[in-house]
């Protein structure tokens, strides 16, 4: 277990030496999630009146991030991914439009509601079945704030499941999910933990969040991954035949019939020279303009997002990596606004 792991679980440990009553452990618990929802919220709320005194939008992008690595099976760097994607958006090296003319100086395209503070939350000793429902209500707690839509910095992939089921719930019905990521991430439960990231698809699909599921850029799987994929009816894509699908995946339609797209990028779809910077490098992946081409043409209301595990601490020491999980975020920013 990881040092992040073990912090909320010495907490508790040091508590029942003392003999703290449960009921006060509990009681302090349920303050600081409080207080954490109630900063999202205010946050959220400021934003959504800012957008609406400019004139309003269709939709507009809003950023929450999810520093959360606990979950990861192998790295817990994605923890420490959201502050240097933000920098990385903004940095001076380039300017702040995006391929197709979004301007992202513009709060009606984009906007920032800060991070929901998983570590803090964690430190008091709150479980993951509560964690998970911290960030569904800060999810919808975005939403709520008409016209923004969430686009969520992670973060290790777990933080996948609990955002998709805020949406679905928010919206009231299942969404059509195009998920890119070298792995399906859809284990019953791996390594015995239900909110693995490696988990965190099997969780959507039982939970009926998603009507259609379509991974893309697939090139480390194994047999529970295709037996689950079927169980799940999980349209997957490998790298192998990524030639023979590519104009079939640049030309999707999703959506209809449903309550919109959601989009997942695991920085780790794209091959390793184009983004070094992630916990499990698996060569053979996207191409930067292949994951583009696939954004750009798609056709369908992309109602949230997430860019999950970008881990800084094996970028290179310019930053490529957050540079490039910086422009999947700019790209979905102008996808999802309008």
């Amino acid at each position: 277990m990881s040092i992040f792991g073990r912090r909320g679980i010495h907490f508790l440990h040091k508590l029942n030496a003392e003999n703290v009553p449960v009921a006060l452990i509990e009681k302090g618990q349920s303050r600081v999630i409080d207080a954490s929802l109630t900063l999202i919220r205010e946050r959220a709320k400021l934003k959504g009146q800012l957008v609406r005194a400019l004139g309003g939008a269709v939709a507009s992008t809003s950023l929450l991030g999810v520093p959360l690595g606990h979950n990861s099976s192998f790295l817990q760097g994605p923890a420490f991914a959201p502050p240097r994607i933000r920098e990385a958006i903004w940095c001076g090296s380039t300017n702040s439009t995006t391929e197709e003319g979004k301007e992202l100086n513009d709060p009606r395209v984009l906007t920032d509601v800060g991070d929901v503070p998983v570590q803090e939350i964690r430190d008091c000793g709150v479980d993951d079945d509560r964690l998970m429902n911290v960030i569904s209500e800060s999810v919808k707690l975005v939403m709520e704030q008409d016209p923004l839509r969430p686009l969520v910095l992670g973060g290790d992939h777990s933080i996948s499941y609990p955002v998709v089921r805020a949406v679905s719930e928010k919206l009231g019905g299942p969404v059509d999910i195009l998920h890119l990521d070298a792995h399906p991430d859809i284990y019953h439960a791996f390594e015995d933990n239900k909110y693995s990231h490696a988990s965190s698809f099997a969780r959507i699909m039982e939970g009926g969040y998603a009507r259609r599921l379509l991974q893309v850029g697939i090139r480390s799987i194994n047999n529970e991954g295709r037996v689950q994929g079927k169980r799940f009816g999980v349209e997957q894509y490998e790298m192998r035949t990524f030639s023979r699908d590519r104009h079939f995946l640049e030309n999707l339609k999703l959506g209809e019939g449903v309550k919109g797209v959601y989009i997942s990028i695991d920085v780790d779809c794209l091959d390793p020279a184009f983004a070094p910077g992630v916990s499990h490098i698996e060569p053979g992946g996207l191409s930067f303009r292949d994951v583009l081409n696939i954004l750009h043409n798609l056709q369908g209301d992309v109602v949230a997002a997430d860019v999950v595990e970008f881990n800084p601490q094996r970028d290179t020491v310019d930053g490529m990596t957050a540079m490039v999980a910086a422009k999947l975020v700019r790209e979905l920013a102008a996808k999802i606004s309008k």
